[in-house]
């Protein structure tokens, strides 16, 4: 009798390993992938992003054509399939040898990643990428608390007239003599408190009005004395009505003749710092310099260097023509103004109706 309760001991315990083996296999990995896929396609379509807006920057400088992508959709498909099987085999109680027992199973996974790329050309190229910028969008960006002066210099082409600098393989435009000292003068108002956005909703259409202020303090007075006389503003108003123009047409408007995300790439792209070997074979000009009307050089708005091999801390890189182009990481001005760019490139309209990329992620059981 002990003999036959050690075999039936023997052959329970078998069948509990089986249904432990089979049920593990049947729980659902649906909800454990969630936070794991979220948190890896964030992050590398982050970095794809980054990666894509400055080679399109460095192709830019070289005079080759950007190709610009749009993330349609990601799709993730799982598949998990478990077997168990077992056999039990016994003779008589007592010819031990004879018995036999045996257990097995298989598992097998699937992941089928899916990623749709759609390129950007035709009606939607022109859309998204050589519209101008709202000048309601860019001032906004300044009301959000970005400093002026440098939504000024990167967004705008002239302000009631006062020209910006451009420069790009096709374009040169030299800034107005007093457009850097302008925008010295605006930064201290802006950190006073004394800019402001509002905006005016009726029936027909919305307004965008710019208020800035005086201050009772001489310095700030008298950058607001010179901002007004610059532009060509009402001393004694503090709103102006903001249209998108070249010359406002009388001293209550403030005309701003914004860029298109192109225009900026372009522009930003001047400043990248490219191989002097490059330059003497002709593939790219040389790098210019930004200079005030007083003959002092600026720092440009966002540093691109370049190297024959991978640098070792980088915030982005990418190779292009046998060299490495890329911010360091340390860099916190370029940093910042590389993700502003990409935040305007966000605010452009790349698509139709499909709206922004699809995550869907299948998981079965």
């Amino acid at each position: 009798m002990n003999c036959v309760m050690r075999y039936f001991n023997r052959s329970r315990l078998l069948a509990m390993l089986i249904c432990s083996v089979v049920l593990s296999g049947c729980s659902s990995i649906g909800p454990r992938s969630v936070s794991i896929d979220s948190f890896d396609y964030t992050r590398e379509l982050a970095d794809s992003w980054k990666q894509r807006m400055l080679i399109n920057m460095v192709r830019l400088r070289y005079g080759d054509a950007p190709i610009f992508l749009d993330v349609a959709s990601v799709i993730n498909q799982y598949s998990v399939e478990t077997k168990g099987q077992a056999s039990l085999e016994w003779q008589a109680p007592y010819n031990s040898n004879a018995n036999t027992q045996g257990i097995g199973g298989s598992a097998t996974f699937t992941d089928r990643p899916t990623i749709t790329y759609i390129p950007l050309s035709g009606e939607r190229f022109a859309r998204s990428l050589m519209r101008p910028l709202p000048p309601s969008a860019v001032l906004g960006m300044i009301e959000a608390g970005y400093p002026v002066d440098v939504v000024l210099r990167v967004c705008a082409d002239s302000i009631n007239g006062v020209r910006n600098r451009f420069d790009a393989l096709l374009r040169y435009q030299a800034a107005s003599p007093e457009f850097y000292l302008l925008l010295e003068r605006m930064r201290r108002i802006q950190s006073s408190g004394g800019i402001s956005l509002r905006v005016q909703r009726s029936a027909e259409k919305e307004t965008t009005v710019f208020t800035m202020k005086g201050d009772t303090a001489a310095p700030l007075d008298e950058d607001s004395l010179y901002v007004r006389k610059v532009l060509g503003l009402d001393r004694t108003e503090e709103e102006f009505k903001v249209v998108y123009a070249s010359k406002a047409k009388d001293g209550n408007e403030l005309a701003i003749l914004t860029r298109s995300i192109l225009q900026i790439m372009n522009n930003l792209a001047s400043s990248i710092e490219v191989p002097d070997a490059h330059v003497a074979d002709k593939r790219v000009k040389k790098t210019s310099p930004e200079i005030t009307a007083a003959g002092a050089t600026l720092a440009p708005l966002i540093r691109i260097q370049s190297s024959s091999s991978k640098p070792g801390d980088a915030f982005v890189a990418v190779p292009y023509q046998s060299h490495w182009f890329w911010i360091d990481n340390r860099d916190l001005q370029s940093k910042g103004i590389f993700s502003f760019l990409m935040f305007l490139f966000s605010l452009t309209e790349t698509g139709g109706k499909e709206g922004a990329p699809v995550v869907t992620i299948s998981a079965g059981g």
